[in-house]
């Protein structure tokens, strides 16, 4: 669930100091890192992190632009490694030492010698580089940040950070890289780094802020517009019709960011939300009301879903890819034809419009399909009546609208996945011939080149997987070579791929077990859609945020199934085809997810 820095600040501002914590925990991490970026050693870094939280504090009542926050706890950082670096400049080295609790040096040298050639390793490989590629590494790694993040704190663009990632990579060994990755897990903040900060900051006493206080830089035009022409002492019926008026009766919801809790939010019981318990006037929702108002709305899993024209040509266990902002589906089962389709047909999102395109050299379904450097990459598969699953690849350029053979996948194989990374294709886990496999293979066009790559841990088929920031997220399946039935027969496992480390990680379980499902990314998150679990559909969809490996509910789909496909592109969903109790079926619809 997103917390709105808005709105936490505004209560912090109103005399509530204990919703600080939040910001604490939702930030922590990136500060940290950004802080050992430029002083090179942990414990500073953490010590730094406090000092920035404490002092972010502390001036809270001066931040103009509430939705700058980062930006500013940013500057507050930059500003506060500088010192540090300064002043230690200018002191000699027996001086520093002296300053030092000769007995916890002695301790932490003779506990640490073993790890301390490895941390001087990464320290002197990273110093390095140039300090734009230590610094995306350090925030990537260590941080925890998606390229979005990244972006959004050093004001760049998410291009400009992949391309500085790519180059950072490129320039350390494989083996060093590794050796970063378990440093960095080793040296994270400590659990109970929230909780200290909290305590520290019971101390100090910040200037609350005046009820009459004008509309804060952190809101939007819109909510302006909207205070100005429903006035503020209104009932404010305009947010009558939003799902938070099910919540306007009297309730709390408590928020949970990491370890600390808090209760966010408390509604009158009126159908207009008070603000009396962030100091505003009467019944009528206030500035800081209005803040509460636009968080809350925000805090609701319901996502819009709209019906869009069906495909010409029903049929499931297809595949789908985009390019150029088209969505390309290929293959699968055609009913009205009864056997294994050829057909490609392009959807336009914008014009809601399909178009049928030259047909795919081999008919094929259960295959797999990957864009990559605007090619369609059509791999595996099999066709109704036939003893064998493919191995064969063909490959589709929209602009001429023709197909070209390439190398054929080592592996034969129908109900698996590929994915493009860094210009390369990765061919992980699927079925062949009744045999449940784990076999990952990677494909360089260039070359026109299979690979052996490290086999997936679980082996499966029927699952879904997506990229996130360079890696690989393998999700659900089987590990059964038939209709699974029985409990273990369906998996809720994910596991990580970094094709750069060919290494793999298992992480969170998806809270829904289920097959058949697809996967597509949003904002950096992989929402799990459709399937089916051991005894029915599967309905809820579920999202998974690789960053805190954590997952999510939110909305349910409007009718039950499975061998479907969807892609996500401009913050919205398509989910198209498939099959279900009626059979298959030729339906697209449209998912905008609410933010989280």
């Amino acid at each position: 669930m997103r917390t709105e820095d808005g709105y936490i600040i505004s209560k912090c501002l109103n005399e509530d100091p204990a919703a600080f914590g939040l910001l604490v925990d939702k930030y922590k991490e990136s500060i940290y890192a950004l802080a050992y970026s430029k002083l090179g050693n942990f414990h500073d870094a953490e010590d730094i992190t406090q000092e920035v939280f404490t002092k972010a504090y502390q001036k809270l009542n001066t931040l103009k632009r509430w939705d700058s926050f980062l930006a500013w706890l940013y500057s507050i950082t930059s500003n506060l490694c500088k010192m540090l670096i300064r002043s230690r400049s200018r002191m000699p080295d027996s001086e520093y030492i002296e300053d030092q609790d000769l007995k916890a040096l002695s301790n932490s040298s003779f506990e640490s010698y073993q790890d301390e050639d490895l941390i001087q390793s990464v320290h002197e490989t990273l110093s390095l580089l140039p300090e734009i590629h230590r610094q995306v590494l350090t925030l990537f790694y260590l941080g925890g940040m998606s390229t979005n993040q990244i972006a959004r704190l050093l004001g760049t663009s998410p291009n400009t950070v992949l391309q500085r990632l790519h180059k950072a990579r490129s320039r350390m060994r494989e083996e060093m890289l590794g050796m970063m990755k378990t440093t960095f897990e080793e040296q994270k903040l400590p659990s109970g780094f929230t909780l200290r900060v909290v305590e520290i900051l019971k101390n100090i006493r910040i200037e609350p802020i005046s009820p009459a206080k004008a509309l804060p830089w952190g809101l939007s035009l819109a909510a302006g517009i909207i205070a100005t022409i429903i006035g503020f002492g209104t009932n404010l019926r305009f947010f009558d019709q939003s799902p938070i008026n099910s919540l306007a009766q009297g309730g709390s919801r408590v928020l949970k960011v990491g370890l600390y809790p808090i209760d966010a939010m408390k509604l009158s019981d009126t159908p207009a939300i008070s603000s009396n318990h962030l100091k505003g006037n009467g019944p009528g929702i206030g500035v800081s009301g209005l803040q509460n108002a636009f968080f809350i709305t925000a805090q609701t899993n319901s996502g819009t879903w709209t019906k869009k024209t069906d495909m010409v040509n029903p049929r499931m266990e297809m595949s789908a890819s985009i390019v150029n902002g088209n969505i390309y589906v290929i293959g699968g089962i055609n009913r009205n034809e009864g056997n294994t389709s050829l057909n490609v047909d392009e959807y336009n999102p914008i014009e809601d419009k399909w178009t049928k395109k030259a047909d795919m050299p081999t008919a094929r379904q259960s295959l797999s399909t990957c864009e990559l450097d605007g090619k369609i990459y059509a791999i595996g598969g099999f066709e109704d009546g036939q003893p064998i699953e493919y191995s064969v690849v063909e490959v589709y350029d929209p602009k001429t609208d023709k197909w070209v053979r390439k190398a054929n996948m080592p592996t034969a194989r129908q109900f698996f996945s590929t994915n493009a990374i860094n210009g390369r294709i990765y061919a992980i886990g699927g079925w062949r011939g009744a045999v449940v496999l784990s076999a990952t293979e990677e494909y360089d066009p260039v070359t026109d080149k299979w690979t052996k790559k490290t086999d997936m841990p679980t082996k499966r088929f029927a699952f879904a997987s997506s990229v996130v920031n360079g890696k690989i997220y393998v999700i659900g399946g089987s590990p059964l070579g038939g209709l699974p039935i029985s409990n273990g027969g369906i998996l809720s496992i994910v596991e990580e791929y970094d094709p750069l480390l060919d290494k793999w990680t298992q992480k969170a379980d998806m809270p829904t077990a289920r097959m058949y499902l697809n996967t597509c990314v949003i904002d950096d998150k992989i929402y799990a859609i459709g399937g089916c679990s051991e005894k029915t559909y599967a309905l809820t969809i579920e999202v998974y945020d690789p960053i805190t490996n954590k997952w999510t509910k939110r909305d349910d789909v409007p009718s039950p199934l499975q061998r479907s496909c969807c892609v996500g592109m401009n913050g919205k969903i398509y989910i198209i085809g498939g099959g279900n109790m009626s059979g298959i079926i030729s339906t697209v619809n449209e998912y905008i997810p609410s933010k989280l």
